[in-house]
This record gives structure tokens, C-alpha cells and sequence, in this order.
């Protein structure tokens, strides 16, 4: 189970970047795809607020698969009191 655990640390913290490279590239896309005036507006005002949300989602991601790497998980506390 730890070394699935160490795998699946390896897998989010290549994830985490690669979704955020691959979500930059469909905003540019979706943007430059749009009608000019006020639909690009509109595109690049959405593609902000996505970003602006997933950026940090990705870099928890990230965190949460370097502490699987580090084996962080195998000392969980068992109840309130181990805290």
C-alpha cells in the first residue's frame, strides 16, 4: 500500500503542472477561437476565473503528492488526542 501510495505521489505531482500547462493552452486557444469585441471579452474573463480557481487546486495537488512521496501518510494520528 505505501508504494502505491509513493506511485500515486510521482502521478499528482506530474499532474499538477500538466493540467495547468494544458488549461493555459485550451484559454489561449478559446480566446483566439472567439469573435472579436465582446465574446473574446467574455472568453478571456472565463478562462481567468478558471484559472483563478485551478491554479491553487493544482498546486494542493502538487503538495498533496510530495507528502505521498515523503510517506507523510503513514503517521496519521488515530484520534483527536494523538494531535
Amino acid at each position: 500500500m505505501n508504494g502505491l501510495k509513493k506511485i500515486l505521489g510521482v502521478v499528482w505531482i506530474l499532474l499538477a503542472p500538466s493540467a495547468v500547462i494544458f488549461m493555459f493552452m485550451q484559454a489561449i486557444e478559446k480566446t483566439h477561437a472567439a469573435k472579436e469585441g465582446i465574446a473574446r471579452t467574455n472568453t478571456a474573463l472565463q478562462w481567468g476565473i478558471i484559472l483563478f480557481i485551478f491554479i491553487p487546486i493544482c498546486t494542493g495537488l502538487a503538495i498533496f503528492g510530495y507528502y505521498a512521496l515523503q510517506d507523510e501518510y503513514r503517521k496519521l494520528p488515530k484520534s483527536s488526542k494523538d494531535l
